[in-house]
């Protein structure tokens, strides 16, 4: 994470000292880099210059409006699983031309919407969906652009909550019923099948689950091909880790190199989904510590922040880095750093080593930027948190701290009970 640095004894994003935005802004707080968001995203699209290719941001692991914008203004194009993000994607500038739509439950409405925008394609992930695609198209009197997601049965090496190409997972179609599959798709008067799907899981730190993927969807590219199918767009998906304690993942020319060989002679598009590894080393999340408590079995750090605000720990069980942001180079302790929600999974680190803090201070925890705020909730009546976008030595607000009138809009008390 480059571009958060210590700068004469304080943590810095860019140019702007973190306590800073703390003092004027409050704390929990997201804080955004610009130039690691656009470096990480210019980075994957250099690694494919030599290859037909569109770079369609995951925005499930951050879909701040600014953040969207940002992305689009380079040329990106996005990966949407809800109507809602199709709704934020377009609202920030997106190319209708460029999004693709995935996800196992699109309901009627989403799949309107989508053909009403006239995105690149539905990315198809059942038999079932594959009739309701067909049945929306049919009312609208038009043609829906279709690719078949087919569940390769790789294992890709990551948490079983993230991992999404076995066999016993939810996502896609099984492949050995792939080919029957897209059978009934040319059948289907409304439906124009231009691709091929597939995505493997998150989070991947090596290149041999995604070599060996391609390998398979190659395999069923050539079949196809053979059979007469015009296939427009090979979508790989996205996966592809960051660091967030000691992992080495790939970076996109290791990835990009690794998978070339399997794409030669594909007369298609490749069509990458990356998402947390353009902003998840741009993100950090800033909190206060509270109090500090010892007991006779476990020291505590309390924060502010909490599992509302970021649950991957709690969900996961997952690390994340957390420093100082002011660092004073003293003692250390062996504590656990949690939240003020009343739930004792509410924990930001476990038997964490730590420079000894106490009331007041200020710990920035790395590697927010994907699966953070994205992911926040107002559980236990919290307002979520302001998130902040740094260019330079400027800052910018992008989401404004929620109000506790937020907590309650859209709420109703029935008349009998005024």
């Amino acid at each position: 994470m480059n571009h958060f640095t210590l700068r004469h004894g304080e943590l810095h994003c860019e140019d702007v000292a973190l306590a800073t935005l703390a003092a004027t802004l409050g704390t929990p707080l997201y804080v955004y880099s610009k130039a690691a968001i656009v470096e990480a995203f210019r980075a994957f699209d250099r690694a494919f210059a030599g290859v037909p290719h569109l770079v369609c941001f995951a925005m499930k692991a951050n879909d701040h409006l600014a953040i969207l914008r940002l992305l689009a203004r380079e040329g990106a194009g996005f990966d949407v699983v809800s109507g809602g993000e199709l709704w934020k994607a377009l609202r920030a500038g997106a190319d209708a031309r460029k999004i693709v739509f995935s996800g196992v439950g699109k309901s009627d409405a989403e799949l309107e919407a989508a053909l009403d925008a006239g995105i690149l394609m539905i990315n198809v992930e059942s038999p079932q969906e594959l009739d309701a695609v067909e049945r929306v198209a049919a009312r609208r009197g038009g043609r829906a652009p279709v690719s078949l997601r087919v569940n390769p049965d790789v294992d890709p090496k990551t948490h079983p909550y993230i991992a999404t190409g076995l066999k016993k997972s939810k996502f896609g179609i099984d492949f050995g019923e792939a080919l029957v599959q897209y059978a009934r798709a040319r059948a289907m008067p409304h439906l124009d099948v231009v691709g091929i799907d597939c995505h493997i899981g998150s989070q991947l730190t090596e290149v041999t689950p995604f070599v060996d993927a391609l390998a398979r969807v190659r395999e069923l590219a050539g079949r196809l091909v053979a059979e007469g199918f015009g296939l427009r767009y090979l979508d790989f998906g996205g996966g592809l880790g960051i660091t967030y304690k000691d992992e080495v993942p790939p970076t996109p020319a290791e990835y990009a190199a690794a998978v070339q060989a399997g794409l030669r002679g594909l007369d298609c598009t490749l069509v990458l989904e990356p998402g947390r590894a353009v902003v998840g080393n741009a993100g950090v999340l800033v909190t206060k510590v509270l109090y500090r408590k010892d007991t006779a079995a476990r020291r505590f750090v309390v924060v502010d922040g909490a599992m509302n605000d970021l649950v991957r720990p709690a969900l996961y069980g997952s690390y994340q880095a957390i420093q100082p942001v002011r660092p004073r180079g003293g003692s250390t302790i062996v504590a656990d750093v949690v939240g003020p929600v009343c739930e004792s999974g509410d924990f930001l680190a476990k038997d964490r080593e730590l420079e000894e803090v106490g009331s007041g201070d200020l710990l920035a925890v790395m590697s927010a930027g994907a699966y953070g705020y994205v992911m926040a909730s107002n559980y236990n009546a919290r307002p979520r948190p302001a998130a902040v976008l740094i260019d330079g030595s400027r800052h910018h607000i992008v989401r404004e701290r929620e109000t506790l009138e937020d907590l309650v809009r859209g709420e109703r008390i029935p008349p009998e009970l005024r």
